[in-house]
């Protein structure tokens, strides 16, 4: 049985973490590119689940899964959370491929967009606690 991880308003969040995730050390000098453009919605996210300051969660930022960089993931859940800017209007096929990837490898993907973190950020973050409630939350047993 997984660990309970955190809870999110009372409610216990269970680990899933994936293990053997694929790794392509070659992607390793476009991730530090990535890093250092600072990306502004991909700041203000980080700075919102920085340090565990998020549930007392542990995000990594820009992490390297398969031939992939994710903007960021929580290795305890097997969570990947995207922040999609303008150019996914134009990669609907790729995006859609990438996705079915990281299902496969039993990943959860929580998506939104450069703009709703930039103007809505509580919004974002309300949804994020939804989406990891919704589907990280401890099963419980019948008596």
């Amino acid at each position: 049985m997984n660990e309970i991880l955190t809870q999110i308003n009372g409610i216990p969040i269970r680990t899933n973490f994936v293990k053997n995730l694929p790794y392509n050390p070659k992607l390793k000098p476009l991730l530090r590119g990535k890093r250092k453009a600072g990306i502004l919605g991909e700041v203000i996210f980080w700075n919102q689940v920085r340090a565990k300051s998020f549930h007392n969660i542990d995000f990594d930022r820009q992490r390297i899964i398969g031939n992939y960089i994710v903007d960021f993931y929580v290795k305890k859940l097997g969570l990947v959370v995207e922040i999609d800017g303008w150019s996914h209007d134009v990669k609907k096929d790729y995006d859609e491929f990438r996705e079915k990837y990281f299902e496969s490898l039993e990943l959860k993907i929580f998506k939104t967009t450069d703009f709703d973190v930039k103007n809505n950020l509580s919004r974002v973050m309300k949804d994020m606690e939804d989406f990891i409630i919704q589907n990280y939350t401890a099963e419980t047993t019948p008596s």
